[in-house]
């Protein structure tokens, strides 16, 4: 049994160490929202959380975060940072297919929250390794502005 902290709650499975993190939170957590893209860390699209800092969930053994904080998609809204990036990403019509999305909030929420004003290039750096098929990278980078500009305001969880 590997005990993690994933949402804020205390969670224990039966995995193999090496099991990649993104199978344990899909498959054994029933925690969906993380996606599967490429399974080689290149796309972004399963990007979570550990001890705040963003990862590539498919290419994470699980053995890497025992006893450490995992927050995942279905988590992140209960943060302010969440809360605030999820808003703009609405209020700037961000999602087409949506499938990569969650990743790229995962990403932006991770920038946020170490950089409450972040330049043009820290944006581009911080989401150079999320792929979006649909194209939405004005989208996102307008979101990303839009929400830094509320958490500099004092947005509130």
């Amino acid at each position: 049994m590997i005990t993690l902290n994933v949402n804020g709650k205390p969670m224990s499975v039966n995995a193999e160490p090496d099991t990649p993190l993104l199978w344990v939170l899909r498959e054994d957590l029933a925690l969906t929202g993380t996606k599967f893209g490429c399974g080689m860390a290149l796309c972004g699209a399963c990007t979570v959380h550990v001890d705040g800092q963003a990862v590539r969930s498919c290419s994470t053994p699980i053995s890497s975060v025992a006893g450490r904080k995992v927050t995942t998609i279905e988590g992140v809204g209960a943060t302010t940072t969440g809360k605030v990036v999820q808003a703009a990403w609405l209020a700037q019509d961000v999602p087409q297919c949506g499938y990569c999305q969650s990743g790229q909030i995962m990403s932006a929420c991770a920038l946020l929250a170490k950089n409450k004003a972040p330049k043009e290039a820290d944006i581009d750096n911080a989401m150079s390794g999320n792929i979006c098929r649909c194209g939405t990278y004005n989208q996102i980078r307008a979101a990303i502005q839009d929400a830094s500009v509320q958490l500099r305001k004092g947005a509130k969880a």
